[in-house]
Parts: structure tokens; sequence; C-alpha cells
């Protein structure tokens, strides 16, 4: 057993060490760098951007675009996508205002539930993925229409509105002027950086990533892996959906309709590669915080709906090209080790 184990942890070391330490490290400085520098303009051109209101506002918001931009990067580690991912927290967030409003359930259950929700409908794409041979990005997007269909169906398209105060009052949360949904992004990244980073299953993920077929002779079950790695990112955007709907207080089949390019966003922007088999959960956090910081600015500076959507597309375009950049970076430095 351990003959096969251990070319797996060579596979995940290698995976998870691309291009060079140093080079990830510069990465997430100047990303932080470049978040300092807009967090300080922003404080210029806006008085009351640093005001207690807005620190609340903004912290709240980034709670959720964090843990939306781990969903994502999960299977990106794999290589695959999961456009299905603002499908399922529309799901689980319907899902957890049934059980509080029609059945009743305590919050803890129902939250549970939730969550169960979200992981069963990502192991159902991890299932089509293996079972079919398809491309994820075929797949989710036939589920996430599939999803969003069958909850409508179900829902009748109608909200759940008169959800338990306890509940909603979660979404008031706050640790001085900063929502409590920043300490909710922190236990989930905390729960992924010991998955990836310390964990036989994070180095299979990346190992799988890095390389399907050498992954496989080296004894990884790789179909496995796929399922359990696309039934986590249906459980962290089970955890979006749940957060959005304290955050309403009402559960409305709209949820993650404005998923896609901020799940896109966060993790390339933060180092994770669009092709598999590297994922970094810090740099996925500074990029959510990036992108919130910035949308924040914009609305505090009354700038129109269509430029903001605009500009991050234009953010989407250099993540994208920061990406490649990153590939052909490790390429070369593959080439110079021989």
């Amino acid at each position: 057993m351990s003959d096969t184990i251990e070319p797996v942890r060579r596979a995940g070391v290698r995976a998870a060490s691309k291009g060079d330490f140093l080079l990830r490290l510069a990465h997430a400085g100047g990303l932080l760098l470049v978040i300092i520098i807009l967090i300080f303009g922003a404080s210029l051109l806006v008085p009351n951007f640093l005001s207690p209101f807005n620190q609340f506002t903004l912290s709240r918001n980034l709670g959720v675009d964090i843990v939306i931009g781990f969903g994502m990067m999960a299977v990106l580690g794999l290589g695959h996508m999961n456009l299905a991912l603002g499908a399922i927290g529309a799901c689980a967030a319907m899902a957890v205002g049934f059980g509080l409003q029609t059945l009743g359930l305590p919050i803890p259950v129902a939250i549970a539930g939730a969550i169960a929700v979200g992981a069963m409908l990502g192991s159902l794409n991890g299932i089509l993925v293996v079972r079919t041979g398809l491309d994820s990005f075929i797949i989710t997007l036939a589920t996430a229409s599939l999803y969003f269909g069958l909850m409508f169906i179900l829902t009748k398209a109608e909200a759940f509105r008169e959800l338990p105060v306890a509940f909603s009052a979660l979404g008031k949360g706050r640790i001085g002027s900063y929502s409590t949904f920043l300490l909710i992004a922190a236990v989930v990244g905390a729960i992924l950086i010991v998955i990836f980073y310390f964990s036989e299953l994070g180095r299979q993920i990346l190992a799988t990533g890095a390389n399907r077929t050498a992954a496989e002779l080296s004894g990884v079950p790789v179909n496995k892996v796929t399922i359990i790695t696309h039934a986590l990112s249906g459980a962290i955007a089970a955890i979006a959906g749940v957060m959005v709907t304290a955050r309403l207080a009402a559960a409305l089949p709209s949820i993650g309709e404005d998923w896609l390019l901020p799940s896109f966003l966060a993790p390339l922007l933060g180092g994770t590669l669009l092709a598999g088999g590297y994922v970094s959960v810090v740099g996925t956090a500074l990029g959510a915080i990036l992108l919130s910081v910035l949308q924040n600015t914009l609305v505090l500076l009354n700038v129109s709906g269509f430029w903001i959507q605009f500009f991050l597309g234009l953010a989407l375009l250099i993540a994208v090209g920061l990406d490649r950049w990153r590939v052909v970076q490790t390429q070369k430095r593959g080439m110079l080790g021989r």
C-alpha cells in the first residue's frame, strides 16, 4: 500500500509547489499591496468608506464572496468547473427556508439539511462527470439549469419570508464593526487549508488536477476523488446560500444568479490555476477582498451597475491572463530544472 501512496504524495507535492514558493509569495504580496492601495484610495475618495456602517456592510458581503470563491476553488484544483454553484446555493437557501418556515425545524438542523442538499447536488455533478466522461463545463452548465428549474417547480417560485428571528439575527451578528460572516469564511478557509495542504484527499485532488493519467497510475481513485471534490464544492455553495438567506432574512429563489463571475474571479486572482493542480486558499480570500472593496467603492461613488459589470468582466480577463502567465512560467521553470 505504501508503494502506491508514496507516488501520490510526491505528485501532490509537485502539484502544490508548481512554479516556485517565492513566486507564489510575491503574487500574494502584490495582491495584498493592491488591496492596501485600493483601500487607501477609497478612503480618500469616499469620506464614509471607513465608517462603522460601511465596514459592517462590506465585511458581511465579503464573507459571502470569500465562501463563494472557495466553492469554485475546490473544483478548480481538479481542473474542473462548477457552473451550477449559484443554482446549488439557491437550492440550499430554499431548503433552509422550507425547513425553518414550513417544517419548523430547529435552526442547526435546518442549516445542516441545507448543507447536505448542497453536497448531494454537488456529488450528482461529480457522478455525471465520471459516468458520462463529458467535461465538467458541459455537465454543470446543464445541471445549473436543471437545479434552478427544479427548485422553481417545487417551490412555485415562492420565497420563504417568515423565518425565525434568531436565524435572521445570524446575518446581523458582528464583532466590533465587522460582520461575523468573516468568522464563518475563516472557518471554511481553515478547513480547506487542512484538506488541501495536510490531508491525503487534498494531495489526491491536486495530483489529479496536475496529471490525471499519472495520478491513476499512482493508485489515486480518480473517480472517487472527483465525486468527493464536487460534493465539497456543493456543500460550500450551500453554506454561502444559507449566509445570504440570513443576510436577507428571507429565502429567495433568485439567490445565486449573480455568483458566476465572483466565483471565478476570487480564486483566479488569488493564484489558483484554471488548469488544475494548484489552489491558494489565502490567495482566494485576498482575491475576494480585492473584488469586494472595488465593488463597494464603485457603489459608494454612485457608479452605474453596468460599469460595475464592465469592470468585473475586465478583471476576469486580467485574471485569466495572469493564470496563463503563471502556467508559462511554470513550464519554463520545469524545462530549466531538467
